[in-house]
């Protein structure tokens, strides 16, 4: 009788995993983007980074892509563009089941004081509510989600994004 193979435990990780909210300010430091707001989505298995304007081309036997960003929601001004290696091309199925070829690069990620390289679908997100989605395989045993959080890491958050506080003098508590 031929026994199967076992599989092998994921042994756990080395203490205890620090908390992301469900949507968070980060940077993709080597394509120029010092912050992008991303929903952190457990359902997706891949992240993906909007995208317009992307060119292939070769370079030294080896393809790439240069591509425009707009990294801030309802921002059209601001404008980064970007060039990265391709790492492969993936069909890739969208919340509403349509499939698209895409180009897959491997970039650098920062948040919460950590960086890593993560893969990052290229694609138009105009229509979505957030820039990037940072998907299950770049925070797996990096973060655990906390659902009812929001931007835990505020280091990020552009200037022309931070809420002012507009009270006067006679609204705030007195001590």
């Amino acid at each position: 009788m031929e026994s199967k193979p076992r599989k092998r435990k994921k042994s756990p990780p080395a203490g205890p995993l620090p908390i992301i909210g469900w949507r968070e300010w980060l940077a993709l430091p080597e394509l120029g983007i010092d912050a992008v707001k991303a929903k952190i989505d457990t359902g997706a298995r891949s992240s993906s980074l909007h995208a317009i304007h992307v060119e292939r081309f070769q370079q030294d036997g080896r393809e790439f892509v240069r591509f425009k960003v707009h990294p801030l929601q309802r921002d059209s001004r601001t404008t980064v563009t970007s060039t990265a290696e391709v790492l492969e091309f993936r069909h890739i199925r969208s919340s509403s089941g349509h499939a698209t070829l895409r180009p897959v690069i491997l970039t650098p990620v920062e948040v919460l004081g950590q960086r890593w390289n993560i893969e990052v679908t290229l694609a138009n997100r105009d229509e979505m509510g957030f820039r990037m989605l940072l998907g299950r395989e770049a925070v797996r045993k990096r973060f655990l989600v906390d659902p009812g959080a929001s931007y835990c890491d505020s280091s990020r958050v552009p200037e022309s994004r931070r809420k002012r506080r507009t009270d006067s003098p006679a609204k705030r508590p007195q001590a």
